[in-house]
């Protein structure tokens, strides 16, 4: 016999979790039939895929290399499916669409409320992922689409979403909040700017930005996330390098908070939705970008930027 499909989404589920329990949850079905069919697919193939212990569960080198198979093989019944169910002008179905957490929550909110009104088949799970590892996931199937910068994925299709500009963010008596318009490289000189961890697309710019003004990227502190930055940065902790989407919309939730435009080459970003090169799903994902760009265009123009009190100051 061999393993079935739902055996090999089991073992991958255990490979992503690191634990039957959270694999099974995950799953919704309950641990003893996910343990029981992985048990059947181990006798099936002769080997044992999964180490099992205290400290959750381990891929064995032959695990590891049944996962990354199995993924190959659950990633083509999928666009397999897409492809049965493919009708022209019509997206429907499940995507899976990967994307970094400094555009994300600022863009998806918006946008996956107007997929959902155009497609109404149409069901998208979204995962969070640093940029190197939204690479690996598209390549082995786990993603279908992803949105980031398309320079960190050079051998897939993209499609441009938008520019947005950087901005900078500082304490409410730091000298660069009590400015008018955008701050030139210069001002940054020899000041301490704060970034997110290592593999972000952004945390590079910044340290580019860094060298190009003289300024330094905190060795003392790494965000986990952009409100993180920004709220260090308000207590005086540094300078805060922050997009111009998430800018915005902060702005909107906080009428008081000052940020200004960044004026320097290197203060852009483009962001872009990526996909695997031949991709079945490449015609509907494109239908998809262009809400996304629709969407992302309507937050950046945006005007809601000019409350009365301290607004984000961008002439």
């Amino acid at each position: 016999m061999r393993p079935t499909l739902r055996q090999l989404q089991y073992i991958v589920a255990v490979a992503e979790t690191g634990k039957f329990h959270e694999a099974a949850k995950t799953l919704n079905v309950s641990q003893p039939s996910l343990s029981a069919q992985i048990a059947a697919a181990e006798a099936q193939l002769g080997a044992v895929l999964i180490e099992r212990g205290r400290n959750g569960a381990i891929m064995t080198p032959t695990g590891e290399e049944v996962v990354r198979r199995a993924r190959v093989i659950l990633t083509q019944l999928e666009d397999l499916k897409t492809v049965a169910r493919q009708t022209e002008g019509r997206v429907a179905g499940r995507y899976r669409l990967g994307t970094v957490p400094t555009i994300g929550p600022y863009l998806l909110p918006s946008a996956v409320k107007e997929l959902h009104r155009l497609f109404s088949d149409l069901r998208m799970s979204v995962r969070e992922e640093r940029t190197i590892d939204l690479e690996e996931k598209l390549n082995d199937g786990r993603l279908d689409m992803i949105i980031s910068t398309p320079e960190d994925h050079v051998n897939s299709e993209s499609m441009s979403l938008f520019q947005e500009t950087l901005f900078i963010c500082a304490a409410s008596d730091d000298e660069l909040s009590q400015g008018e318009g955008p701050v030139d490289i210069s001002a940054l000189q020899g000041r301490e700017l704060l970034s997110l961890g290592f593999g972000h697309r952004l945390s590079v710019v910044i340290q580019m930005l860094a060298d190009a003004a003289g300024a330094h990227v905190s060795t003392e502190y790494e965000g986990t996330s952009l409100d993180a930055v920004r709220q260090m940065s308000a207590m005086g902790a540094g300078v805060a390098i922050l997009p111009n989407l998430y800018a915005v919309v902060e702005a909107q939730r906080d009428p008081g908070q000052v940020v200004r435009p960044l004026r320097h080459l290197l203060a852009t970003r483009d962001v872009s939705l990526i996909w695997r090169t031949g991709s079945p799903l490449g015609r509907d994902i494109e239908a998809l970008g262009l809400v996304f760009r629709d969407v992302a265009m309507d937050i950046l123009e945006s005007e809601a930027l000019r409350p009365a009190g301290r607004p984000v100051r961008r002439r």
